[in-house]
């Protein structure tokens, strides 16, 4: 396959973030700068693994940066999660040991138990939460900053340990319901916003879709667990719970970000809005997640519904509209990485479907004729170079896409959409 031009926006971009001495202050003073995996050095030294495990690049950026990240004590505990501290350092340096085995092997081994304790705390306070009889705060289980995140690490570094069942036994439980105020609700219903904080548009609760931040997170980890062969009791009903809440509120190729006390009690629902088929919320994480999922417990029906839901999102004149970015998170590159992804585990037919809509988010990002190094320059001036969403991220999304392979270091765990 001949590599779509894209790849010199990559490649490019790779260039600018070589040297951490480089990198302006601006972004280089925030203090969590060298642990943070959405904006700061850890996800720019995944970009930089992954080149020069596939052979684009040079080992000796990713070292820079992963000395970057390494040069100060590690978060652990309550304030560490996915996208910050402990387990961020150890998502980053397993993709590293992964291009070059044998590396990084001692930092990885007091890594692994600092993650494997700090699991099985979360697992602790969460199960004291069930017993209480209290809603679920979105950092107790979320993918960011939650339970299927650190799930997430476990699962890659420890797949046999006693913690990722821990994980995967809480995030079972959670799919139980609740009854709260007199209501029965779904055992994720919480009362935080997306931010962690209260918010006002929900002041009874809701139930988050995304998979960032929602109950989509938890059903990735699930089905991801299973297709790894790792199963506790349970695992298979609360895969199927999650699927049909979804399938409740998809509408044709999209869901609600959100559901609401309002949307429980009201009459039949309203159709949505365009709204950006993203990673973190919309149809591109759904979708991709209830395909593993489908696929986990060999529902192919589910199956076929989610590849063909993505399939037409990511084709859709007025749902791409509403995509205003090339980011990983939420923007076209990121898009072009799931359909990608996903292609690879479709029925032929939808396959091909995705592989079309690959190319054309591809086209989207890096336009004919466009300057790559100006292009490059541009972003980041105006995103940043976080992985999340700004420059690095985009380069490192672009990377599979572009030249019809398989990421070689799974640094894409990070989003659970593989």
């Amino acid at each position: 396959m001949t590599a779509h031009p894209a790849l010199r926006l990559s490649d490019r971009i790779a260039e600018l973030l070589a040297d951490p001495a480089d990198a302006p202050t601006a972004w280089t003073s925030r203090p969590q700068w060298r642990q943070s995996l959405a904006h700061g050095a850890p996800g720019i030294a995944l970009l930089h693994i992954e080149r020069a495990a596939t052979g684009r690049g040079r080992w000796e950026p990713a070292r820079a940066w992963l000395t970057v990240t390494a040069s100060i004590p590690v978060t652990r505990g309550a304030d560490s999660y996915l996208y910050y501290g402990a387990p961020a350092l150890t998502h980053a340096l397993a993709c590293a040991a992964q291009g070059r085995p044998g590396s990084y092997r001692n930092a990885l081994a007091h890594l692994d138990d600092v993650v494997a304790a700090d699991a099985v705390r979360r697992c602790e306070q969460a199960e004291e939460r069930i017993a209480r009889g209290d809603l679920p705060a979105l950092a107790e289980f979320d993918t960011i900053r939650g339970l299927a995140g650190i799930g997430a690490v476990l699962l890659r570094r420890a797949p046999g340990g006693e913690a990722i069942r821990r994980v995967l036994a809480c995030l079972v439980r959670l799919t139980e319901d609740i009854k709260h105020d007199g209501d029965l609700l779904p055992g994720w219903w919480t009362t935080d916003g997306p931010s962690g904080q209260p918010d006002p548009r929900f002041p009874a609760g809701h139930s988050n879709n995304g998979l960032a931040h929602g109950i989509t997170g938890p059903l990735a980890l699930l089905a991801l667990a299973l297709q790894h062969g790792v199963e506790v009791e349970g695992q298979r009903a609360a895969i199927r719970t999650i699927l049909a809440w979804l399938e409740r509120w998809r509408d044709g190729h999209a869901w609600p970000y959100w559901i609401t006390r309002e949307n429980l009690a009201g009459p039949a629902r309203r159709p949505l809005a365009p709204q950006r088929p993203s990673w973190c919320y919309g149809a591109a994480g759904v979708a991709r997640a209830q395909q593993l999922a489908a696929a986990a417990i060999g529902d192919h029906r589910a199956r076929h519904d989610a590849e063909n839901a993505l399939a037409t999102a990511l084709v859709d004149p007025k749902t791409l509209a509403a995509t205003t970015d090339v980011s990983a998170c939420h923007g076209y590159a990121g898009l072009a990485h799931i359909a990608h992804r996903a292609a690879a585990d479709a029925s032929p037919r939808n396959a091909a479907r995705l592989r079309s809509a690959a190319a054309l988010l591809l086209d989207t990002t890096h336009p004919p004729h466009a300057d790559p190094g100006e292009q490059a320059r541009r972003l980041l001036g105006t995103a940043g170079p976080a992985f999340l969403e700004g420059a690095a991220g985009t380069a490192l999304a672009l990377l599979a896409p572009a030249t019809g392979t398989t990421p070689a270091t799974a640094w894409d765990g990070c989003l659970l959409t593989a």
